[in-house]
């Protein structure tokens, strides 16, 4: 594994989603940078064979399931220790087809995982994390979320509440030490995404993501909150020093502007 410049000695981290693709990328760079991870997926297969890899703790989840997440925290933490960075990256692509046409369990679904399950997690670690006076929330957001031409709209219309429930829990939380993050990991090449791009597709290397949470683990950019963040397009070192103009501004966030 690359040794990130931001250790993270002594942290123990979350990672749903982390059985494959942009969250198991996640999973590695954090144990390289010192911490203890716990990987979660609905795929028991996955998770253990990253687990392996990388020395954590192997979860199988549904983050839609609140009782499987309050286990799954409950059993981090006794195995690990207390949590201090939760990875909420587990999300679904949806249902291909128009609106009206694809199965409503199937589209309701997408939410479920996409933005109920960001909702749990979070719901799951906070109150260990206000108690313990520490901790950090990384949302695995999209562009999808806010930009044209799209048109699977479980998926977006899921990206666009994620990337919201992000930045306002993010403010909730201003008065506390727990800092939350929204994060654009950009259009990583995963099985999720292979189908629907092609091979000549403007990829972004799948190292950027996992790197960014890296920065944002370490606390040095706890000023960049609520913020929204883009692994491959946002110098965030850069972010950090301009921090002051970004809150002044109201940078880095999705707004409309007339």
């Amino acid at each position: 594994m690359s040794q990130p410049a931001d250790r993270l000695d002594g942290q123990v981290a979350l990672v749903t989603g982390g059985g494959r693709g942009i969250g198991a990328g996640i999973a590695r760079e954090l144990t390289a940078a010192g911490a203890k991870v716990a990987v979660a997926a609905r795929t028991k297969e996955q998770v253990e064979q990253v687990a392996q890899e990388v020395g954590g703790l192997a979860l199988e989840l549904d983050v839609a399931d609140q009782a499987a997440v309050e286990h799954a925290v409950a059993e981090t933490e006794r195995e690990l220790g207390p949590i201090d960075l939760l990875c909420a990256n587990a999300g679904i692509s949806g249902p291909d087809g128009r609106p009206w046409e694809v199965d409503p369990a199937d589209w309701w679904r997408t939410f479920e995982v996409n933005v109920l399950g960001v909702y749990l997690c979070a719901h799951a670690v906070l109150p260990g994390m206000l108690e313990r006076g520490r901790g950090r929330i990384v949302v695995t957001g999209s562009g999808a979320g806010y930009l044209p031409g799209a048109s699977n709209t479980a998926y977006t219309a899921s990206k666009a509440a994620a990337n919201r429930f992000a930045e306002t829990l993010a403010r909730s939380l201003e008065d506390t030490p727990v800092r939350v993050f929204v994060i654009s990991p950009g259009l990583v090449q995963t099985e999720m995404t292979s189908d629907s791009f092609g091979d000549d597709a403007p990829w972004t290397p799948p190292e950027l993501a996992p790197r960014l949470v890296c920065v944002l683990a370490s606390g040095r950019a706890d000023a960049l909150a609520g913020r929204y963040l883009h692994a491959e397009h946002d110098d965030v070192d850069d972010l950090i020093r301009r921090a002051d103009e970004l809150r002044e501004q109201d940078l880095n966030a999705i707004r409309l502007r007339r």
